[in-house]
């Protein structure tokens, strides 16, 4: 049996961030502490005060070891302390005929003691060094001192994440421009007819406008030209129509052989893409199945892979077992981060994006990837 669902082979796949150790860390460090200074001031309040310090004493030496207390068993039975659980971290043993299993509560006492005794107050050296033990483990496992003689693990048990697809860029919105259209209505908008005008009233006599009428010269309207007719056009002859094919006998249609059935053509294989990676060492290889990164990349159990590619780090930057990438199903190029302590990068069209541990990731052609301080250039082949 495991933690929480967890089965004994994902235990490489699933320890935990230094980040979210140390938030759990300090989560339950808080609330030691908060229950120690009420055991301080009900021991002043009540013994200090009134001159009886040994009684005080013992109350908050007792505080203190029933705390430790609760903290190892709940260590030894679950893995689960407040933070871990409000994090989603479990403390596991790492031996191999019990992996993934609780470390038991004699283990979880020699861890609790070699905790304790690093958080004395030291003004942190004690964490610090612990801290550091566990970033620089060369296997991976981000165990300190207290893990290594306990023989434990702090693994993450969420969820894996689901790989999401990428988005698509929303489509421009379409802009109306509202005084084109108005302009528009009104140029297509027929005027009004004009009114006929009302002739005036007529303001002169009869005989005055007689008289006008044959002083005026007589205005002969000028012929119109008439326009010739057009010319008529030769109706256009009609071809002829073919004559229609004899229609065959009922015994000649049995005699004829019945026409052969058209070719099927044969089907397409899909074409496939070719993913080709190269490293800033000068590696190149196109990817044929599962691929590991690192120092000194390491398979888990049962995992067949394809491509080991070591490369070296300069500033120690890369861990043993890095990440991983392969191609998918659908032909898509996908990488992921395996845990690694400085992390893996994405740069696409020049901006950069931390990719989480054992989040799967798509690339596209002209993508890059940085392993420390490696780098991977992705180019896709027709």
């Amino acid at each position: 049996m495991s933690v929480a669902g967890l089965p004994a082979p994902t235990v490489e796949a699933a320890i935990a961030e230094p980040d979210r150790r140390f938030y759990a860390f300090a989560i339950d460090r808080v609330i030691a502490w908060a229950i120690f200074a009420a055991a301080g001031f009900a021991a002043w309040l009540i013994f200090f005060r009134n001159d009886n310090p040994l009684p005080g004493v013992g109350l908050i030496v007792s505080v203190v070891l029933g705390v430790w207390l609760v903290g190892t068993v709940l260590t030894g039975s679950g893995g689960k302390t407040p933070g871990k659980m409000a994090l989603g971290l479990r403390v596991v043993s790492d031996d191999s005929g019990a992996a993934g299993r609780p470390i038991g509560v004699g283990k979880a006492f020699v861890r609790q003691a070699l905790l304790g005794l690093c958080t004395i107050p030291t003004l942190g050296i004690g964490t610090a060094t612990f801290a550091w033990v566990a970033a620089m483990d060369d296997r991976g496992r981000r165990q300190g001192w207290h893990d290594r003689r306990a023989g434990s693990v702090v693994v993450d048990v969420r969820p894996p994440a689901v790989v999401e697809a990428e988005e698509e860029a929303p489509a421009p919105r379409r802009i109306v421009n509202l005084t084109t259209m108005r302009l528009k209505q009104a140029e297509a908008t027929p005027e009004p007819a004009e009114r006929p005008q009302t002739p005036a009233a007529p303001t002169q006599s009869a005989a005055q406008a007689a008289a006008e009428a044959q002083a005026a010269p007589t205005l002969v309207p000028a012929p119109i030209a008439r326009q010739a007719p057009p010319a008529p056009v030769p109706p256009t002859p009609t071809p002829p129509a073919p004559p229609a094919p004899p229609v065959p006998s009922a015994a000649q249609a049995a005699a004829q052989p019945a026409p052969p059935p058209p070719p099927v053509p044969a089907p397409q294989p899909a074409a496939t893409a070719r993913w080709r990676v190269t490293f800033d060492t000068g590696q190149s290889f196109v990817v044929e199945g599962l691929a590991i990164v690192g120092r000194g990349p390491e398979p888990r159990p049962g995992e067949e892979v394809a491509h080991r590619v070591a490369l070296s780090s300069s500033d120690m930057s890369l861990s043993k077992t890095h990440a991983q990438f392969q191609i998918a199903a659908d032909g898509t190029l996908v990488v992921m981060d395996r845990g690694s302590t400085n992390g893996t990068t994405l740069i696409r069209q020049s901006a950069a994006r931390a990719l989480g541990a054992r989040r799967p990731a798509a690339l596209v052609d002209g993508d890059k990837v940085k392993f420390g301080d490696r780098t991977m250039d992705v180019v896709r082949e027709a």
